[in-house]
């Protein structure tokens, strides 16, 4: 059964978004059993994604290289001094932070933030386009994935409730419950989250997810005229699989217009920063802290397309930082003793090239760094080996070299802290190996 229409007014009026637009009519048909279970599960992963291809060398200076210096004139962040604001804030003698990201500053030096450098795909690409999606489907060089594997992480995470089989034998899974070897949840999945209009490509896939614009604007526009309309259109005579979607998605709907979230009151001081990327994190914190299931929730981060003028410590990408600074330092900080169960992962599509263009600014890159954040990370410590960046090292002579997989290092996440056991479902034709893990979780 085919609802274009249907789905339109689904996304559009509702801003709600079960499937994504082009996936097959047979999506409703799973009856979102995945989604309806695993509801008191403690791990959250949340993933922040520097669209744009943010300047890691910037980012994470390598002050202690002096090629990094020699071709960077106006834009390179000095090497830290004592006393001294506008510097790298150092890490370990070779590595500092960039000074807006100071708010982050305290979480690496106690413990709870690693940076993994030199990491990223290795496809060869430069395109923004293409290089976001192939790190969101997790197949660097396939253009055909039409799922991501945050989505597959989502299918393989182990149901609580019956304790054994992964939810991506849906049918089996399905008899299990059915035998009464678990209760079947009664409300709908909120496992996996992404805030903004449309899902991004990691979401989407065969396991249901929702994205969000606003929480508080969240729900199927036009009143009860509307939402009966929504009804009909996928309410069938018998009463199956398509009637069951459409009345979990209204439970989605009536959870989450609980939360009230003009009401909410970050907690321990917390400021979000102004603006969609503060707001889409804090209302992240409230949907972990309303304990409706979220086991992934997604943002993103924009304007790190720094091709001109992009300033040193100060300029377009200093701004940038220290939104994306404020924002996670908030983000820990509101949620307190749960981040103890969260890890925050940040990521980038690629990096940028180490020499400083004749605009000001950089050009398309190969490798970038990685952040990650919580209570189960070991870190206080920049992870990964690092390539060098004289000019016999650098990748095609202009980037920083590839040392690490970003599948590695976003496989060692999965397995170690939301316990998916397939890597090869997660990262298909990607030979999953410990042994090249960098020691992200303690």
């Amino acid at each position: 059964m085919n609802h274009p229409i249907g789905r339109r007014i689904f996304v559009k009026q509702g801003a709600l978004a079960f499937m994504a637009l082009g996936l097959p009519p047979d999506f409703l048909m799973r009856r979102l059993l995945a989604g309806t279970l695993g509801m008191d599960r403690k791990k959250t992963l949340i993933c922040i994604f520097q669209r744009g291809a943010v300047d890691g060398l910037s980012m994470v200076v390598p002050f202690g290289e002096d090629a990094y210096y020699s071709v960077r004139n106006s834009i390179a962040v000095p090497r830290p001094a004592r006393g001294q604001d506008g510097t790298a804030l150092d890490l370990d003698g070779f590595f500092g932070l960039h000074p807006a990201l100071r708010p982050l500053l305290d979480l690496y030096q106690s413990g709870e933030m690693a940076i993994v450098h030199a990491v990223g795909s290795p496809h060869p690409t430069r395109s923004h386009f293409d290089a976001q999606d192939f790190m969101e489907t997790g197949t660097p060089g396939v253009k055909t994935t039409t799922d991501g594997w945050l989505n597959r992480v989502l299918q393989e995470t182990r149901c609580s409730d019956c304790g054994g089989r992964t939810l991506n034998d849906a049918t089996a899974h399905a008899a299990d419950h059915a035998a009464g070897q678990a209760a079947m949840a009664t409300v709908p999945s909120l496992r996996g989250v992404a805030m903004g209009s449309a899902l991004p490509r990691s979401l989407r896939g065969d396991h249901p997810a929702l994205a969000i614009p606003d929480l508080a604007a969240f729900g199927v526009r036009g009143g009860d005229a509307m939402a009966r309309g929504f009804r009909s259109v996928y309410r069938t005579a018998r009463g199956d699989a398509v009637t069951s979607a459409a009345d979990e998605a209204f439970e989605a709907i009536k959870i989450l217009e609980k939360l009230d979230p003009a009401r909410y009151a970050a907690a321990n001081g917390a400021e979000y920063p102004q603006g969609e990327f503060g707001r889409s994190l804090q209302q992240i914190a409230q949907l972990v802290k309303a304990d409706v299931g979220v086991e992934i929730a997604f943002a993103d981060i924009g304007g790190w397309d720094t091709h001109v003028g992009q300033g040193g410590v100060q300029g377009q990408l200093a701004q940038r930082l220290r939104e994306l600074a404020s924002g996670v330092a908030a983000l820990h900080r509101d949620l307190g003793d749960r981040m103890e169960d969260v890890i925050i992962l940040t990521m980038s599509e690629f990096g940028r090239t180490v020499a400083e263009n004749g605009s000001g600014g950089t050009d398309h890159g190969h490798a970038n760094c990685m952040l990650a954040i919580g209570g189960g990370v070991k870190g206080g410590k920049v992870l990964g080996r690092w390539p060098g960046l004289e000019r016999d090292q650098l990748y095609e002579g202009r980037d920083l070299a590839l040392t690490t997989d970003f599948r590695d290092v976003f496989g060692e996440i999965v397995t170690g802290h939301l316990g998916v056991d397939h890597m090869d479902r997660i990262f298909p034709a990607f030979e999953a190996d410990p042994a090249r893990y960098r020691g992200v979780l303690g």
